[in-house]
């Protein structure tokens, strides 16, 4: 299960739940449900562990919707990110980097130095190792990152793989970005379309009832969704940046875009109106998620960007994403706080979904307890 998503963020983002009427002493009382956790738990937890401590040096710590940590060192910023895979085990080379990647270059930084905490279950070979490492390799090289260091070992504490990543990476001062700093009257652009890494989890983890409805061709294309349209958005964020006017950036994690929506909204404290009929479903998405009964602006969709940039380059922004082969499109506007995050088709309004749960995790843990294929 691939928590990149949402996954995600030592802004922790995407360790949270969209922000949803809480009761503390009734969780205490009752399992946490599978993904991240509520966000009035998480603001509890971090006010505890960081209520004495106060360091200069942290420029961006730990806050809902962030999506990564940033310290200064000297004249250039060093950012951090940590983000475990666990929705998938195949492919999870790839994920682990890629994923981590995503959320250091939407705050304006440029991937280095990777660290990978590697989890195998008993059982596991000598030959499934040699393969995740070779997709550890062949990642690093294509976004130009060196593996520095990690952890490895097989424990019982896990019945799949498990890659923990720790990413660094470097950014000048006057460039960091973070989520908290969208504008009113900002465009709101999404690349790519929704829901690409749910749609290549669904292919690796649902595999033989895919198979069953579809042909091979389609089981294909969804499986290379990790590659085309791609997982990553660090080639989005340095194209959006290149034309300039670009004042946050958020990539859909766990929970999908309505999360990612949410999450923004809260981290820059405003508004947020999306005109539904831009917001683009990519076909195998659709076909997969009307399929398994779930609803694609919940499902981890790692591989789209948002961009909050201002009005008068949007269009420049778009025109430069897709003369670059990345389809992009304004898809919002960035409202005051009062406005609320809300969905506009034919004139009408409603608030944008909210998920307790991602719609990946939800359905691949009732299969797990089902035992189905």
């Amino acid at each position: 299960m691939s928590r990149s998503a949402g996954s995600e963020r030592s802004g922790y983002g995407s360790f949270i739940a969209p922000c949803l009427p809480l009761c503390l002493c009734g969780m205490k009382r009752r399992g946490l449900a599978v993904g991240k956790l509520p966000a009035a738990l998480l603001r509890r937890l971090l006010a505890r562990v960081n209520r004495a401590r106060r360091d200069r040096q942290l420029l961006v710590g730990p806050d809902i919707g962030l999506d990564a940590a940033a310290v200064t060192l000297g004249s250039a910023c060093l950012v951090l990110k940590s983000d475990p895979i666990t929705f998938v085990s195949e492919d999870i080379g790839t994920y682990a980097l890629t994923i981590n990647a995503n959320d250091l270059a939407t705050m304006g930084a440029t991937p280095r130095w990777f660290l990978a905490t590697v989890l195998l279950p008993a059982g596991a070979t000598a030959t499934q190792v040699s393969r995740l490492f070779s997709q550890l390799g062949a990642s690093c090289r294509r976004l130009r990152v060196t593996l520095v260091g990690g952890h490895t070992e097989v424990t019982n504490a896990v019945t799949r793989p498990v890659v923990a990543g720790c990413l660094l990476g470097e950014c000048p001062k006057g460039r960091l970005l973070t989520t908290a700093g969208a504008k009113i009257g900002d465009a709101i652009i999404l690349t790519k379309g929704i829901p690409i890494e749910a749609v290549s989890v669904l292919a690796r983890e649902r595999t033989a009832r895919i198979r069953r409805r579809y042909s091979t061709s389609f089981l294909n294309r969804c499986r290379r969704y990790l590659h085309d349209p791609g997982l990553s958005v660090v080639r989005d964020a340095e194209l959006a940046l290149a034309v300039g006017g670009v004042h946050a950036m958020h990539d859909p994690t766990e929970g999908g875009l309505s999360t990612a929506l949410y999450e923004l909204a809260e981290a820059a404290k405003v508004g947020v109106r999306v005109d539904e009929r831009a917001v683009r479903v990519l076909p195998e998405g659709a076909r997969l998620c009307a399929h398994f009964g779930i609803d694609p602006w919940g499902a981890i969709a790692s591989g789209a960007l948002l961009v909050c940039a201002s009005s008068a380059r949007a269009a420049a922004i778009v025109k430069r994403l897709t003369a670059s082969g990345i389809e992009a499109s304004r898809i919002g506007t960035v409202m005051p706080p009062r406005y609320g995050v809300r969905l506009v088709r034919d004139g009408r309004s409603r608030p944008v979904p909210r998920f307790r749960v991602d719609e990946i995790a939800r359905l691949l843990e009732s299969g797990h307890n089902a035992k189905q294929p």
